[in-house]
């Protein structure tokens, strides 16, 4: 089933948007805010505990209006609603996209295909949570009797990077006699190094595959499932060391899993949307079921403001719309995601994901190629390490990189003066990249004529600030659904799905193709390109030779 969708280039917001933009295009955000003293008050909502400044951004009240304009003919608010309705709106799937019934309260009746879903979702967590605590209290033991002391997700994709993100985030919340760990690539260093110092009697596997055939998680929950019988020696060994999130009961029992011992999720939660479905289960043994359950609480509560807040102060909305802005008008590429925040180490990494594999698309929902830019890169590091490292290329060199600056008021480890040091850093980037220095400052500070264009910083790199209180399960609730409800918006209005990701699919199928040649022992005859064919060629050859 495709959908009709409005041709965006056509809507007349986007044209008046387009005339709009060679007027302004050459504005400074030195002259904006020298003509509006109260642009850093006005140009900036809170919702839900977070507070979003984005008067540092290449826009006037008219590019505002121009670009609620265009999420309002794009028809954002109908999809909106179409999502939450639990309509399959994830089109070439024939999919409903409903991650957010993961963390809708109990109360509420969310239908898919005229079943009422979130009993289900509620049964899990349930699960999840009698079982959590049976591994944290040390009521479940390995096959030797000993208590579990280190869990390891094995997945890859959504079944890695959520979990791995959440638990760095929230590490400050975890029990630290029980430590998680993460092995998601195929390259078995990632297990070797994992399990390298560990005691199989006490360590827990949990191995997350929807389908239980993922061709990189299964290889390593077959290494770990050879690892724990050769410690322990004991087939039997498997069932008390293993547990599994999947749907396919048949290949979670004949790995040796008791599938009582198997935590469902469904086909309408997307992989990089799952982070809080059962896939979080490594997250919640780690925080315990109550912070997991805050962390839902985050969730539902930015859900409901995206749900319903006007689009003008709706967190999600204005985002997806400055992103668009930058992306189609601007020309700008990437996105710089920078958290002043060290326990945000990963979320950069769980973001692309998020971004670029839902928005990297080129094809319409009604299956025409798009005749604009959508998605762009996205990457970043936490503050203050990025500052040392590559802000050089954002405030001098030749490419526009608007810039997502997350803070947090108060830190969770109060140390001497370091938490103010880093925010006055954050607070002090933003700035320079909106203002920079002029030549004339420069010559100003006594610096050599000659040397004076160096250190000339042009300014106008545009940036949003978003602040919150505290690095909560709550406070990061809030902020993943900020991005997914964001990326919504975008793919809402480039007419994409961002709910599939068939990108995904020919390089598996190629390399299921090629593993066999790699490992044949006869020369076999290589339909490749002369490029792969030679590659083949020059590995089966040389892996031969002795160390």
């Amino acid at each position: 089933m495709m959908t009709s969708i409005p041709l965006l280039t056509r809507l007349p917001a986007w044209q008046a948007l387009q005339t709009h933009y060679a007027k302004i295009r050459g504005l400074h955000l030195r002259r904006l805010f020298a003509e509006d003293p109260n642009r850093g008050e006005r140009l900036t909502a809170e919702a839900v505990g977070i507070y979003l400044d984005y008067s540092k951004h290449l826009i006037t009240g008219e590019t505002l209006e121009l670009l609620l304009q265009l999420a309002e003919e794009a028809g954002l608010r109908t999809r909106i609603d179409a999502m939450f309705r639990g309509e399959k709106i994830n089109v070439t799937e024939n999919r409903a996209a409903l991650h957010t019934a993961l963390r809708a309260p109990v109360e509420r009746a969310v239908f898919v295909d005229g079943q009422n879903v979130i009993p289900q979702v509620h049964a899990v967590l349930n699960r999840m949570e009698e079982f959590a605590k049976r591994v944290r209290n040390g009521q479940w033991r390995g096959h030797t009797g000993k208590s579990i002391r280190t869990v390891i997700n094995i997945g890859i994709g959504g079944s890695d990077l959520g979990p791995v993100m959440a638990y760095e985030a929230l590490r400050h919340y975890s029990r630290r006699d029980l430590t998680c760990r993460f092995v998601s690539n195929i390259d078995g260093t990632d297990f070797a190094e994992t399990v390298r110092d560990l005691d199989a009697g006490e360590t827990l596997f949990v191995i997350s595959s929807k389908t239980f055939k993922t061709q990189e998680t299964m290889t390593n929950a077959h290494t770990a499932r050879d690892w724990v019988l050769k410690a322990l020696k004991d087939p039997e060994a498997v069932a008390s060391h293993f547990v599994a999130v999947s749907t396919n009961a048949e290949e979670v029992a004949g790995f040796g899993i008791d599938t009582a011992n198997m935590f469902e999720f469904w086909d309408w939660v997307g992989g990089r949307y799952s982070m809080d479905s059962a896939i979080g289960l490594s997250t919640m043994i780690a925080i315990g079921p109550e912070h997991f359950r805050s962390m839902l609480g985050g969730f539902h509560q930015m859900d409901e403001h995206f749900r319903t807040a006007p689009f003008d102060r709706n967190l999600p909305v204005l985002m997806g719309l400055l992103g668009l802005w930058y992306n189609n008008f601007f020309g700008a590429q990437t996105v710089a995601v920078l958290p002043y925040e060290q326990y945000l180490k990963r979320f950069p990494a769980y973001l692309q994901q998020l971004t670029m594999e839902s928005n990297g698309k080129r094809i319409t929902m009604d299956g025409t190629e798009v005749a604009w830019q959508t998605a762009p890169v996205y990457w970043g590091e936490p503050g203050t390490n990025g500052q040392h490292s590559f802000y050089q290329l954002i405030h001098q060199g030749t490419k526009l990189i608007p810039c997502d600056f997350i803070g947090f008021i108060q830190p969770l480890n109060p140390i001497g003066r370091h938490h103010d040091m880093l925010m006055a850093n954050m607070f002090a980037q933003a700035e320079a990249m909106a203002f920079g220095k002029t030549s004339e400052e420069v010559l100003a500070d006594n610096t050599p004529s000659w040397l004076a264009p160096h250190k000339v910083f042009e300014g106008n790199r545009p940036s949003s600030t978003i602040l919150l209180e505290r690095l909560t399960p709550e406070a990061l609730g809030k902020l993943v659904a900020l991005y997914e409800h964001s990326v919504f918006t975008q793919g809402v209005l480039w007419g994409i799905d961002s709910f599939d990701q068939w990108g995904v699919e020919l390089g598996k199928a190629l390399a299921a193709r090629i593993i066999p040649e790699l490992e044949s022992e006869n020369e076999s005859v290589l339909d490749h390109d002369s490029s792969t064919s030679i590659l083949i060629r020059r590995y089966r050859m040389l892996k031969k030779l002795p160390d």
